[in-house]
């Protein structure tokens, strides 16, 4: 057994070690040209989503993270920042930003950016991540999405998980497993976009105006969910948000 310590020694603090390299993206400020540019790579991700409609018309949420960035040694990672929101009333909310990251063991070297989407079909499971740090699949089950004839399938478990994971890093969205990744609130870049007064549950529960980039993404979210438009006013820039350029 002492021959293989020093392996076992080395897994158990790989997966601290990664961490500690994606912390500084983690955590990085966001300022309102970051979101504007998150919003704009989020629509363009939507408008091409092959995302079984089934799927879609169940969600109660919707996370996209564009160009997430997966990383091997010994053992993977994935980090990156994105939005979310939520149906209320059958009406898309303003895009609140948030940001994942999450290790998990493999065997290869090097890194890719692939784009992610998690439909979550619970709204309580994305309220305790968001709220408590809680991993991917601790406070509500997750699976790897559906698609194909897999997706229409009654008898398919993954249909009755609360999120739902895709990954596309070429062509068409598969599904993926994101298992103990941490799903959090960008504060930064909420407080850019929507000013220090607002948190994150409002902009979610659709109290709060969305801003004009995000338009056409709520449409054509609303148009692939069988949901109503957006309407009413859109939010103009608070004068308290973070300035454009400011880190």
């Amino acid at each position: 057994m002492r021959r293989w310590w020093p392996l076992v020694f080395f897994f158990a603090l790989l997966p601290s070690a990664v961490l500690l390299l994606v912390a500084p993206t983690f955590s990085a400020t966001s300022n309102r040209d970051d979101d504007i540019s998150r919003i704009q790579a989020a629509t363009r991700i939507f408008r091409h989503t092959t995302i079984p409609s089934g799927i879609l018309h169940g969600a109660k949420c919707i996370a996209i993270i564009p160009g997430e960035k997966h990383f091997a040694l010994g053992i993977g990672g994935q980090y990156g920042k994105g939005l979310v929101t939520c149906r209320n009333h059958n009406r898309w909310s303003a895009p609140a930003f948030i940001a994942l990251a999450g290790v998990s063991y493999g065997f290869q070297i090097g890194g890719q950016s692939s784009d992610m989407v998690l439909i979550f079909q619970s709204k309580h499971g994305l309220e305790s991540m968001l709220s408590n740090k809680i991993k991917i699949g601790a406070s509500a089950s997750a699976a790897a999405g559906p698609i194909g004839r897999k997706a229409e399938a009654s008898t398919n478990p993954s249909l009755n998980a609360a999120i739902l994971t895709y990954s596309r890093s070429h062509g068409a969205f598969v599904g993926v497993d994101l298992s103990g990744a941490v799903v959090q609130p960008d504060d930064t870049g909420n407080i850019a976009m929507y000013g220090k007064a607002t948190r994150h549950e409002e902009v979610l529960a659709g109290t709060v105006p969305p801003p004009a980039q995000a338009i056409p993404l709520l449409r054509e979210i609303a148009r692939v969910t069988a949901a109503l438009p957006p309407k009413g006013p859109v939010l103009r820039e608070p004068s308290h948000a973070v300035p454009h350029g400011v880190k």
